[in-house]
């Protein structure tokens, strides 16, 4: 067995992992305990990367281009050259009718900053156009220009090491201890070592991250620039703002101070829900403690008003000099694996390399001097939103799609599925095949992933990481920057620029293409000129800037007190109150936030893969206040419709004592791969910063119906492993197959249990299930031959079961008319319990799971499979949590659900 160095592909923590590989294949992943991130720590989804890149995930996997000649048909393999000939030609045509601005680009924030920087330098280097943006508008984009408007540059003045200096820190609009849990393990060491420390966690949810605070404010969603004001009005009255810094270091202050006069904590308290005490303590506790650090993402982030939310919350540092030293200052939460590394390189369509600014003509002079270009556009391109309006006008006729998925991460999904099916050309660069984009794709080139791809990645303190290949690409799977300088070169050729673009894309390697990234960071404030992959590879991750000559980079920026401002100041922004873009009212009378789950990642191309990370929260649930379910005669577990402005979505609902009354939450990671309708995202604005551009992803304003129509149905099948660990059926071809079936129901949950022998589940209701329906899901379940199938059918009562046994184990079943007993066969079929404890429930007239038999329901521990009923059980018995942990190693390894099952412990003893 080989082992191999790299970087785990999901958040932008940025933890380093050791891959295990044997024969091209990867066999294991554990964390690398020599990177500075995490220090051999993974978390659930980090410490199963390996089974996402598992033999059997190869059948989700883009392996060849494919092209579609006729809309009305299927597309049909090609071989690379034809596959970009045709792209080249496709749109230089464009380009030759209707100008540059015709043509797009649409990106992520999980490519490498070597495939960012090609792309960058193709759109508006050789297409001359500034029409490139990526998903990281979704993510990050208020947290850049919440940076530039109040400190100069997109630049996190933080490191992971300064919330071990913290006395006080603030979460707010961010679940760490779900969405970056490494970084919530650090905070856990923080505090453990040092008692005195306090946490402060502003969220509208009681998270886990906010169950473990000494204070949580739960503010009404949107509300934050409210509370900020107010307390900097504290600090104000109080006389707790540092003069000296304010003076030297900063300007604006008295505009600021005016303002926030009329936000007094009565007034504040008020807008933001929140008691009045609880505003001053917060504001104490941030402005007298020796070192007050914050930590914030998609909470403040996603908003229309998200740059505003992130300079209010940077103001409360200046006025107290809270940044510049150990275990203080305003810290961004990356969410995406390299969102920074785009960022430096001007991966958006209003930025140009190593953080120029596009309305600045000297810079733009830098940029086309390095390129070898007359000059670069001076015109910001579209963004996300407006890149979708713009295909859905006509106004773009093409768009190459790369590494995301905006078929179920953008919002308002009607418009952005019109959109993709009007477009003229649909390029989509893909590792896996199955995502919602992919089905638009007019040609699909297949892309390397984790695992298989050689590059950089930047993490969220400014640390720039090397990943690496462990194995081979499968199938004709060819690296992003590859495929770009090759289309590039294509492309030069169909426009006249030939010679232009081979001058240009000269690239045989990564490191060429890095190279010449450092050149353009020279003298800029994030230059890595200092570094080289030789260095990054013997020393390790290093942080910017690194500039030549330098010895390290740097651990936190501004401790001199200068800002990369013309004055050299940072900037106080004058921020005030604004509503959401949709308030409820009486026909959307429910705040809808959205978020992030422990186990999911993004649109779930990757985690879905894996069926252990479905066991904590299988299938996208409403969760609701108990006052607002009995409102509506609601139990959890009902189907709800959730109705918005734009469209709507049938969900089951969860009470769930995380929220206040009149609010609801929905995990974002279901689209329509794996859900009836549209997805998660269907019913959210579309509205968006105007000066971030970022949407309004955060929260909507919706009704909440129960739903009663239709017949249930419940299928399922159970793979088994081979000798050579090979899973047949192959659960994630059955996912494919049974697909089809979800846009056939309002309500449709397609989802893998189990660990080592999965189980398929597909679980929907509709207004009719027909005969030709179930005839052709029996044939996908194996369930079609009579002579080997266990079948009961009670017409009046309009009850169906089927079932599949092989050998001594229940291997399918479809259940029609009632299924109250799925979770229990499900849990039967996963465990490998033998059909004949099933045999007599199937073939008699019971519909419930037989008596003192009941699921194990969710898996609080996903490395050691051990349940929350289990865990319950075991305090209810009077077992400690060290003892718990002791028997069953639950919390032991990754770590990710100490704060749940702290909480399960605290509740308890009630």
């Amino acid at each position: 067995m080989a082992e191999t160095k790299s970087t785990c592909c999901y958040c932008g923590v940025g933890c380093g992992v050791v891959i295990e590989h044997e024969a091209g294949r990867i066999t294991g992943v554990r964390g690398d305990p020599d990177h500075p991130a995490n220090f051999g720590r993974l978390c659930t989804k980090g410490s199963t990367l390996h089974l996402s890149a598992a033999p059997d995930t190869l059948i989700a996997r883009a392996l060849y281009p494919a092209l579609r000649t006729d809309r009305n048909a299927g597309r049909e393999r090609v071989s690379w050259d034809t596959a970009l000939d045709t792209a080249a030609e496709r749109f230089a045509a464009i380009i030759a009718e209707h100008g540059p601005d015709a043509v797009a680009v649409y990106g992520a924030g999980q490519l490498l900053t070597e495939d960012y920087y090609v792309f960058n330098k193709l759109v508006k280097g050789l297409i001359g156009t500034n029409n490139l943006d990526t998903n990281s508008r979704l993510c990050m984009s208020s947290a850049v220009a919440g940076y530039k408007l109040s400190l100069g540059a997109d630049a996190p003045p933080c490191s992971y090491e300064d919330i071990a200096h913290s006395h006080a820190l603030f979460i707010t609009g961010s679940n760490t201890a779900f969405a970056h849990p490494i970084a919530f393990r650090r905070i856990e060491d923080a505090r453990k070592a040092r008692p005195g420390m306090k946490l402060v966690v502003v969220d509208p949810r009681r998270t886990d991250t906010a169950e473990a605070a000494d204070l949580h404010l739960p503010l009404l969603p949107g509300t934050d620039i409210a509370l900020y004001n107010a307390m900097l009005h504290v600090m104000l009255w109080e006389g707790w703002v540092n003069r000296d810094y304010i003076e030297a270091h900063t300007e604006g202050f008295d505009a600021v101070k005016k303002a926030v006069r009329e936000y007094t904590p009565a007034m504040a308290a008020t807008l933001c829900g929140l008691e009045k005490k609880a505003i001053e303590q917060a504001a104490e506790i941030f402005a007298t403690a020796p070192a007050t650090m914050s930590m914030y993402c998609q909470g403040l982030n996603q908003y229309s008003f998200g740059t505003h939310n992130n300079s209010a919350l940077i103001n409360l540092h200046l006025a107290t000099g809270q940044i510049g030293r150990p275990g203080a200052g305003p810290f961004s939460l990356t969410g995406q694996p390299n969102a920074m590394g785009g960022r430096e390189v001007g991966g958006l369509a209003n930025l140009l390399s190593a953080h120029r600014d596009m309305a600045n003509p000297e810079h733009r002079a830098e940029v086309a001097a390095l390129w070898g270009v007359d000059d670069v556009p001076a015109q910001p391109g579209k963004s996300a939103v407006e890149m979708f309006n713009g295909l859905r006008s006509g106004e773009i006729k093409a768009i190459w799609i790369a590494c995301t998925n905006p078929a179920q991460s953008m919002p308002d999904q009607a418009l952005i599925h019109e959109a993709l099916a009007k477009a003229e050309f649909v390029v989509v660069q893909e590792a896996f095949g199955h995502t919602e984009t992919c089905a638009y794709a007019d040609l699909l080139l297949p892309a390397t992933t984790w695992g298989e791809k050689d590059g950089t990645v930047t993490n969220s303190e400014r640390a720039i990481s090397r990943v690496r290949a462990a194995v081979s690409a499968p199938g004709e799977a060819r690296h992003d920057w590859a495929i770009v300088v090759d289309f590039a070169r294509r492309l030069g050729i169909h426009m006249g620029k030939a010679d232009l673009a081979a001058r240009m894309f000269p690239y045989t390697t990564p490191e060429s293409i890095w190279n010449e990234h450092r050149e353009s960071t020279r003298s800029r404030d994030l230059d890595i000129t200092g570094l080289s992959y030789s260095l990054l590879e013997n020393a390790g991750p290093q942080q910017w800037p690194f500039p030549e000559g330098a010895d390290a980079g740097k651990v936190r920026l501004y401790e001199d007190g200068v800002f990369p401002t013309p004055s050299g100041k940072a900037r106080f922004v004058l921020t005030e109150h604004r509503i959401t873009a949709e308030s409820p009212s009486a026909r959307y009378p429910l705040h809808l936030n959205t978020g992030r789950l422990r186990d999911q990642w993004h649109g779930m191309s990757r985690t879905g893969l894996v069926a252990r990370l479905y066991s904590h929260e299988p299938e996208p649930m409403l969760h609701m206040h108990k006052d607002d379910m009995e409102r509506r005669g609601l139990a959890s577990g009902d189907l709800v419709q959730v109705k918005s402005k734009r469209g709507d979505v049938v969900l089951k609902v969860l009470e769930s004592a995380t929220l206040r009354p009149g609010q609801t939450f929905v995990p974002m990671h279901w689209g329509g791969n794996t859900m009836g309708g549209q997805g998660v995202n269907v019913l959210l604005p579309s509205a968006f910063d105007p000066y971030s551009k970022q949407p309004e992803l955060k929260h909507a304003a919706v009704q909440v119906e129960k739903y009663k129509a239709g017949k249930a149905l419940v299928a399922m099948r159970r793979s088994e492993p081979d000798a050579n660990g090979e899973l047949h059926p192959n659960p994630l071809e059955l996912m494919d197959r049974l697909r089809r079936w979800l846009p056939h129901f309002p309500y449709a949950s397609l989802t893998l249990a189990g660990r080592n022998a999965p189980v398929v589940v597909l679980k929907a209701q509709g207004d009719e299930l027909a005969p030709q329906l179930m005839e052709a899901l029996d044939r996908d379940l194996a369930l079609d031959d009579p002579t080997k199938v266990l079948s009961y059918q009670d017409t009046r009562r309009d009850v169906a079961k089927r079932a599949l046994v092989e050998g001594d184990s229940l291997a399918a079943v479809r259940l029609a008319g009632e299924t109250r007993a799925a979770d229990w066969l499900a849990d039967m079929m996963v465990q490998g319990h033998s059909a004949a404890a099933v045999r007599p429930w199937l073939l008699a007239p019971l519909t419930q799971p037989p008596a003192g038999q009941s699921a194990r329901g969710k898996v609080i521990c996903n490395c050691f499979d051990v349940a929350e009923e289990d865990i319950a059980t075991a305090f209810r018995n009077g077992e400690t949590l060290d003892a718990l942990q002791a028997r069953t190693r639950c919390g032991t390894n990754c770590g990710s659900c100490v704060p749940e099952l702290k909480r399960l412990a605290q509740a308890s003893k009630h």
